[in-house]
């Protein structure tokens, strides 16, 4: 039932995550942001439902997630059948993934968005590479590329995974809403 769970979760985020890549290949870079899982500072097991809005098509999934101090897990889902699995243990990071999931959908791409909007903002400030900075007032977050906004990630509660998690991102140009049940 908990690997059910978690199924949910990984799809979800790389379904809505191929929303956000075009068929060419993108000519900026993503952050590269891998950072331990136990810098999230909890153990956490959710069922969330994602909406990925870009270029005016709206797209939903369930997922899963499930992290603790040792790994990070998600498998995803569509229309009942897996198509997706993300297991990242802080070091390595492998994937399996179905052949019918666009080849935009990377796995690097959503664990660096999974980790921006759940990992305490002091982890993935200590991670950036130079040029990058994050910032958090309240339920707010920014993340700026020499000075220029790239993304803003806004909190419904606390814990972040509460609730629902909305994520601007503006230099991919999609926007990502989670709803959370825990």
């Amino acid at each position: 039932m908990k690997r059910n769970l978690v199924a949910g979760m990984g799809l979800a985020l790389a379904l809505a995550l191929s929303g956000c890549a075009s068929t060419k290949p993108e000519p900026l870079a993503r952050l590269g942001l891998k950072l331990a899982p136990a810098g999230l500072g909890e153990a956490i097991s959710l069922q969330q439902h994602l909406t990925v809005e870009r270029n005016g098509r709206i797209d939903e999934l369930d997922a899963a997630l499930e992290i603790d101090a040792q790994h990070i897990e998600m498998v995803g889902l569509a229309f009942g059948q897996r198509v997706l699995s993300i297991n990242y243990d802080g070091k390595a990071l492998t994937s399996w993934r179905h052949l019918m999931l666009p080849k935009q959908v990377r796995a690097d791409d959503v664990l660096e968005d999974m980790q921006l909007t759940l990992w305490p903002v002091s982890a993935i400030a200590a991670s950036l590479p130079e040029g990058w900075r994050i910032e958090e007032a309240g339920l707010q977050r920014r993340l700026y590329l020499n000075n220029e906004l790239v993304a803003t990630i806004a909190y419904s509660a606390q814990p972040r995974w509460s609730g629902t998690i909305t994520m601007d991102n503006l230099r991919y140009k999609y926007k990502l809403t989670i709803q959370s049940a825990q």
